[in-house]
């Protein structure tokens, strides 16, 4: 049987809840049944398949929220939060 897709608000409404520097705060819960990303009581939060082993929740974040924002994961910069369930990104960052 086919997953399906992700839900997840319109990117307009989560780049809204970003600061004037970019960054987006983000409360993940990993090895959830679903993907998803959800506004409520004006913060983010992301549910994802992936288990928090060896940065894999963290990649799965990226990419939902990559795709929901319709840029590319490289796109986006994981500030803090690495081992935590709070996570803070950088919208348009670029490697350099």
């Amino acid at each position: 049987m086919a997953r399906p897709k992700p839900r997840h608000p319109a990117a307009l409404s989560i780049l809204a809840l970003a600061d004037e520097e970019g960054r987006l705060a983000i409360r993940v819960t990993p090895g959830a049944r679903s993907e998803v990303l959800e506004i409520a009581d004006g913060s983010l939060f992301a549910k994802v398949r992936a288990k928090p082993e060896d940065g894999k929740a963290n990649d799965a974040v990226r990419g939902l929220l990559s795709q929901a924002l319709g840029i590319a994961p490289s796109h986006l910069e994981l500030l803090r939060g690495t081992t935590s369930r709070e996570k803070l990104f950088r919208i348009g960052s670029r490697p350099a």
